[in-house]
């Protein structure tokens, strides 16, 4: 049994294949015991030390003063009865009061995993994989039941929880907070590890010890944004890539999100993660409830790179979705810094004509295909074809595309609208807006008000259209602004700040009716590059443009960054022409490949600029990439060298079967009369023998590892090298 329940101690275990995670109800309060590894027995005597503290912890127990509320490790604190660290949920009476008190009422434990309604979340494709435990609380004072859901997989160490808040009372009652997840652990010995950034530079690697008080990531943006990703993690003194114990913390949702760390007056750690209660608030009238995104809680004994292993193998097998979750993906061409709006349809084709040539699988056509959009000030929301541009249509043009062996793809932004664009003419009040005050422009674009079941219905008729009208394979879906004004025209003004959690919804909404209306186009979900890379958005499309910033060496901060959490089949990479269109640097067409081959590979430049040698070059990156993209994108992939630690990063890649080995090794500066060194491999079978793809050498597994192969000595600036290693 992957849960158990000890009625005597009234106390929960739940397990995995190398972890536990246990908590009780304590005089009726959910109480943290443990998390970590593995335990067989779970004993609450000695896993909770209970002691008196001073008079400003109170004691709501009267006869046994050992407990404080102050002082308890709890899994759903509230506010306003002696706990002063920061609660899970916050809940405003009809009285106008806070002050609420959970305890347990009772708990059910089904096989399975079941679904959240409206919301993305993990899943299981057998009731045997999982169990979850359901446990419910209640507050017998005002009418509040809380339902808090773990989840766990026998195959990953991993809880996956959320929290369905019911209003049981016959009075309204309005959330002015409810995260996903909250956890306290027993000390302070940690560093925290963020994923944070800009636009062109998302996902870096930031990592400090925790100290008194809070640090916290979040998003105000309306997005999960650039700035900083859904995601954090708590790492053991001395914790390593490989060694060290990690807990990791992601959120399921694509929307403001507040994440981190209290480190309290006793040195212990609350920590928590879910939606940002800045500027929210959602009514509940009675009998009415909310549901929360849900968060996926690691635990590796194994480092950070055994955290990174449980997340790609869940969120690859178990939140993508589709006939492409495991499908290898093609490698496409985009036109947009080809051309940008400059284009029309012989240019296209000749461009498409080029990539049959080198072997390219999928021409993308992005921005400026439809209404009169020669800029980015004009037709969003307008998805017609502009026939100027191609005057005898999409279909015609997917059909010249496709003559030359090519599939066809197309670009939209179908949550914007143009200020001059006849959507906008017609329904001004569709926009994201506050009556009274300016409607902030970002890129000459507002936001659709996805919380509308109008707006929703315009996207799925207007797209489906669209993707009818032509053999279209594959789909990028654009977001280019964040939030402002965040309003809705139909709302009244007691759930205006449900504004922004109810676009989400509607968004969600209408990614599911599209993507199950048209399961043979591969969906790749973009915000100005990485803005919105997250577990979301990964449940309805399997893979998200990583960066707009196409620079390889940038991109070496970029992917690693992103593979912390992120399977490496999610990643669209690309080789774009030098100087580079964000950064201005030139870097070696090779090194261009070898970077973008770690991901789902492509070309963003004009094919018909290349000169004879890059045409052999590109030749010859194609074919490596038709060997080796089974393997990048389902393999194991480990992380060798940082770029966040040095002038060089290595990465690697290795079949389930240990027989197959890619490997990619950069350096940025080249250095004079540089030391000699090793490169030392990862996850091979130390009892196996294995070749040395192009080099008359076959040497064993342990070798490999324990011993390293010479670095390659670089000669010029931004050098790369891959190696391949076949078991024999």
């Amino acid at each position: 049994m992957a849960i158990q329940f000890d009625a005597a101690n009234q106390l929960f275990h739940l397990q995995t294949k190398s972890m536990s995670y246990i908590f009780q109800s304590l005089r009726g309060y959910p109480t943290h015991l443990y998390w970590g590894r593995k335990l067989n027995e779970a004993n609450p005597n000695r896993l909770l030390a209970r002691v008196e503290r001073a008079s400003f912890s109170p004691n709501p127990v009267a006869e046994d003063r050992t407990i404080s509320l102050d002082t308890l490790p709890q899994e759903y604190p509230g506010y306003g009865t002696s706990d002063f660290r920061n609660p899970a949920y916050s809940v405003q009476l009809s009285n106008g009061t806070t002050v609420t008190e959970l305890q347990y009422v009772s708990h059910r434990i089904v096989s399975g995993k079941p679904a959240l309604a409206g919301l993305p979340s993990v899943y299981t494709e057998s009731a045997e994989e999982a169990q979850t435990l359901m446990v419910t609380l209640a507050d017998s004072t005002s009418g509040l039941e809380v339902e808090l859901s773990y989840t766990v997989f026998e195959a990953f160490d991993a809880v996956i929880r959320s929290t369905r808040i019911v209003n049981a009372s016959a009075e309204v009652m309005t959330l002015r907070s409810a995260l996903s997840m909250s956890v306290d652990l027993p000390h302070d010995r940690f560093d925290l590890l963020q994923l944070s950034g800009a636009w062109s530079r998302e996902r870096y690697v930031h990592r400090r010890a925790l100290t008194p008080g809070t640090q916290s990531v979040e998003s105000r943006r309306g997005s999960s944004s650039h700035m900083n990703n859904p995601f954090f993690a708590l790492l053991s003194e001395g914790a390593t890539e490989d060694t060290g114990e990690v807990f990791g913390f992601s959120l399921v949702y694509s929307g403001s999100f507040v994440g981190g760390v209290e480190v309290d007056q006793f040195h212990t750690s609350r920590a928590y993660l879910g939606i940002n209660p800045f500027d929210f608030s959602w009514r509940l009238e009675a009998g009415e409830s909310f549901q929360t995104p849900e968060a996926v809680m690691v635990f590796s004994a194994a480092g950070l790179g055994g955290m990174s292993h449980v997340y790609h193998e869940l969120y690859r097998t178990r939140l993508c979705r589709g006939s492409f979750r495991d499908a290898v993906r093609p490698i496409l061409v985009n036109n947009w810094e080809a051309t940008y709006f400059n284009f029309n349809a012989e240019k296209i084709e000749s461009i498409a004509q080029a990539g049959s040539e080198l072997g390219i699988e999928l021409f993308v056509l992005d921005d400026g295909w439809f209404g009169k959009r020669d800029s980015d000030n004009s037709s969003l929301g307008d998805w017609v074809v502009d026939y100027k541009k191609l005057p005898n249509g999409l279909n015609d043009l997917a059909e010249r595309v496709r003559s030359h062996g090519l599939q066809f793809g197309l670009w939209f932004e179908p949550e914007m609208v143009s200020p001059d664009s006849e959507l906008y003419r017609a329904h001004p009040d569709w926009c994201l807006h506050v009556p009274g005050y300016r409607r902030t422009e970002g890129r000459q674009q507002l936001i659709l008000d996805l919380s509308r079941e109008d707006v929703q219905t315009y996207i799925v008729q207007s797209l489906s259209e669209i993707l009818n009208s032509a053999p279209i394979t594959y789909v990028k879906w654009d977001m280019n602004r964040n939030m402002s004004e965040i309003g809705s025209a139909l709302l009244p003004a007691e759930r205006q700040r449900e504004t922004a959690h109810r676009y989400m919804l509607g968004l969600y909404s209408v990614l599911e009716r599209i993507t199950a209306a048209f399961p043979e186009i591969l969906f790749e979900s973009c915000s100005g590059g990485g803005g919105r890379f997250d577990p979301g958005m990964l449940y309805y499309m399997p893979q998200t443009w990583t960066s707009d910033n196409t620079d390889a060496v940038s991109r070496l901060k970029i992917q690693y960054g992103t593979s912390i959490v992120y399977p490496i089949s999610t990643m669209g990479a690309h080789v774009s022409a030098v100087p580079n269109h964000q950064t201005g640097r030139i870097t070696p067409l090779r090194t261009r490949g070898d970077v973008a081959m770690s991901g789902n590979f492509g070309y963003e430049l004009d094919l018909t600029q290349f000169t004879e040698a890059d045409k052999e070059e590109v030749k010859r990156q194609v074919a490596l990439v038709k060997e080796v993209r089974e393997l990048v994108q389902f393999g194991t992939f480990y992380r060798l060298l940082s770029p966040f630690e040095g002038n060089e990063t290595a990465w690697m890649f290795v079949s389930k079967d240990q027989k197959e080995v890619f490997l990619v090794h950069t350096s940025v500066l080249s250095e004079p009369n540089a030391p000699l060194s090793r490169l030392r491999l990862k996850g091979l079978d130390p009892n196996r023998t294995y070749e040395w793809i192009g080099e008359d050498q076959r040497i064993g597994g342990d070798e490999l590892m324990f011993a390293g192969i010479a670095k390659d000595r670089p000669h010029g600036d931004f050098s790369s090298v891959s190696y391949r290693f076949r078991a024999v």
